[in-house]
């Protein structure tokens, strides 16, 4: 494991914390009916959160707390759930913290022994004892990484032949209430279930991957014959249907365990896996989630009181779970309603810091309803199985006080989602104001990585004066859905800023890896002094929105093309100046960029393969004719190694011709400890499969 923890001085400066103050402690030796100290410590963080609730209601305590967790490993069956009554003050935090020198990890399961051998390729055990668990799980982790559910195929996706939709209750709004699809299935999708036992249609999950949401569905019946399957739930979206380019996938059906790291768990308890090179029933640690969260911050609305002024610190939490409900996940972008593995509500001045999350069925923080002055900082978080953190709620509340805002998210790593909600995103900020997105590595998700605002078009949004800056966001997509960006914004965002990030390789399955998106009623986004290179389909793109402000970026090398604009209006929908803009493959412009109503002046333009650039369907002479890009120029701006993506300039004459102010794009990304920034850079064989996956799609 990676033992994530800052030096004990430091720590203390950091937090100020007040060595006099009350310290209980927790530790693997110990007993929650002790008294807390050193030498009879309690077992668990729900035992001193209850103790210290004594402490107060006997003694009226007011000083600082420090719940110390010293080393070992702490099996939760349930979370932690703090309210009100567990506050502290400014003054007088209440902190849960790892020791000095010890790295404590919490486990949200069971360890699941008794493995036998039915062959050499297939090992089974039978978890019939554990059942008072709540025993069926959908995730599993075998020597500290995630195994992959049974699933066909092993790689890549069937496609659906056909669709079409009977309506049973309309309803009133633009989804019907409930409806039956009928997907058409081509022989290599439908052969297996010409073999399905009763069972496997009860469980079997088939997934489908559509534009930029998935929908899991059990299957409510099948057609022999015609190939045909049939879903219950609600009506498809009209905007986001199934069709001809929809994939799917199909999981947890026994015949689908034939791959190495596969497992399945069959409903009367046995559990199978296959082995991977290296595993021995000697070496073999295998742990099932039994529960779903870890910590739950809860205030009270009716009586307005917060749960506030609460600090996690050096806190290690691993394996939780999601169960899909009965009917399905419907289709939600960015997994909206998919709740967190630390949940918020009514909560200020909650800090994270320096803690990890991992190994996770959900998302890993979510600030989601009336939260304010929350940070997290320095906290890893991998192998999620949705997203990372996300901030504020999907409707925009009834009264003010309640929208969330002022949460800072700084020099954490999150990477490596989506695991089993591949729509999610690193992070999301819904309907919040003021938020602060700073120095985060994001990496390896299936679609965007950072989302903000969540009103689509021009009515009223409370989504302002974000923050995005200096954060290194990549390798996103793996072709898996579309219409995502390495930041992607919605709606009405005055004051929003977008700068300082280095974003590359965005990679959709169609339609849609950009690097920096200004999707619907985009409105006062400043996006500055970005460098977006390696994207499928564009650098830059606006799909609608208004007074938007690109200027002092670097876009280059991207793939099909470098800036694109969609939907023409008469307003002003963005100004695009001192930019630095270098391709050699694509087109410079794509859709309607020269018909939008833009302010383009003071770029530099140019293409390593000729000098005879295209602005859509003109040369550079009748584009300025036409009154675009007056003072723009068509030069090489001097890119030391452009070819292998060093987009230091070595010289900085033509760069002053435009305007541009050269800005240090290494300082994007995470800072500290050298050990922490290696701990950032991406995995080489994660990368190069990255590649390896695009390659095959090209």
């Amino acid at each position: 494991m990676i033992v994530l923890r800052f030096y004990f001085l430091a720590l203390t400066a950091i937090l100020c914390i007040d060595l006099t103050a009350r310290e209980i402690y927790v530790s693997p030796r110990g007993d929650d009916r002790n008294p807390g100290t050193k030498e009879q410590p309690l077992a668990s963080l729900s035992g001193a959160r209850d103790l210290l609730r004594q402490l107060r209601a006997k003694k009226n305590l007011k000083e600082e707390v420090r719940i110390i967790v010293e080393e070992g490993t702490y099996w939760m069956k349930e979370p932690l759930i703090l309210n009100e009554f567990d506050s502290g003050s400014k003054d007088a935090p209440v902190t849960f913290m790892a020791e000095e020198g010890a790295n404590p990890v919490f486990l949200g399961g069971i360890q699941i022994g008794n493995w036998e051998k039915v062959t050499d390729h297939l090992w089974k055990t039978n978890i019939k004892e554990v059942k008072h668990y709540g025993w069926y799980f959908e995730q599993l982790y075998v020597n500290g990484k995630r195994a992959i559910r049974a699933r066909s195929p092993n790689q890549g996706f069937y496609f659906l032949r056909e669709v079409s939709e009977i309506i049973i209750d309309k309803g009133e709004g633009r989804i019907a209430n409930m409806a039956v699809q009928k997907l058409g299935l081509f022989p290599n999708g439908s052969s297996c279930l010409a073999k399905f036992t009763k069972t496997d249609f009860d469980d079997a999950v088939f997934t489908f991957y559509h534009k930029w949401d998935i929908t899991r569905k059990r299957i409510s019946g099948f057609h022999k014959d015609s190939s045909f399957i049939f879903t219950l739930g609600t009506g498809m979206q009209p905007w986001n249907q199934l069709d001809g380019e929809t994939r799917y996938t199909i999981e947890n059906y026994r015949a689908a365990l034939d791959t190495c790291g596969e497992w399945y768990l069959d409903r009367s308890g046995e559990l199978f896996y296959i082995p991977c090179d290296g595993e021995t029933l000697e070496n073999f640690y295998v742990i099932a989630p039994v529960t779903d969260k870890f910590i739950v911050l809860e205030g009270n609305p009716s009586t307005g009181q917060n749960v506030e002024y609460i600090r996690f610190v050096g806190l290690r939490f691993e394996v939780s779970g999601y169960q899909m409900p009965l009917h399905g996940n419907e289709a939600m972008q960015a997994a909206a309603p998919i709740e967190a593995v630390v949940m918020a509500d009514f909560a200020r001045n909650i800090e994270f810091v320096n803690c990890e999350i991992a190994h996770t069925g959900t998302n890993a923080i979510w600030f989601r309803k009336a939260c304010s002055g929350c940070d997290v900082t320095h906290c890893y978080f991998h192998d999620l199985g949705a997203g990372g953190i996300k901030i504020g709620e999907t409707q925009i509340p009834s009264r003010d006080e309640d929208l969330t805002r002022n949460i800072r998210i700084d020099n954490n790593i999150i990477r490596s989602g989506g695991y089993v909600f591949p729509c999610a995103v690193g992070i999301t900020i819904f309907n919040a104001s003021d938020n602060i997105v700073t120095h985060n590595e994001i990496a390896d998700f299936c679609y965007s990585g950072v989302s903000v605002g969540w009103v689509w078009g021009y009515s009223y949004s409370p989504s302002k004066r974000n923050r995005i800056e200096f954060n290194h966001i990549h390798h996103l997509g793996w072709g898996e859905l579309c219409d995502m960006g390495g930041v992607y914004c919605l709606g009405e965002a005055q004051g929003t800023t977008v700068s300082n990030n280095v974003i590359h390789h965005v990679y959709s399955f169609d339609y849609g890896g950009w690097g920096l998106y200004t999707d619907e009623g985009s409105t006062g986004v400043i996006m500055e002094n970005n460098l977006v290179y390696a994207c499928k389909n564009s650098g830059f793109h606006q799909h609608y929105g208004k007074d938007n402000i690109i200027r002092n970026n670097i876009f280059a090398a991207n793939i099909k093309g470098q800036l694109q604009a969609t939907r023409v209006e008469d307003h002003l929908s963005f100004t695009f100046t001192n930019n630095i803009i270098w391709l050699n493959s694509g087109d410079l412009l794509v859709s309607a960029w020269p018909q939008v109503n833009i302010k383009s002046d003071k770029n530099c333009y140019w293409d390593a393969r000729t000098h005879d650039i295209r602005f859509g369907k003109q040369s550079f002479a009748e584009w300025q004719k036409a009154g675009k890009d007056i003072h723009s120029i068509i030069a090489d701006p001097g890119f030391i190694d452009p070819e292998n993506f060093d987009f230091r300039l070595k010289i900085l004459s033509v760069a002053r011709k435009i305007g541009f102010v050269p800005f240090d794009y290494s300082q994007a990304g995470v800072y500290g400890s050298d050990e922490w920034k290696s701990l950032a850079k991406f995995d080489k064989k994660r990368e190069l499969l990255y590649d390896q996956t695009i390659a095959k799609l090209n």
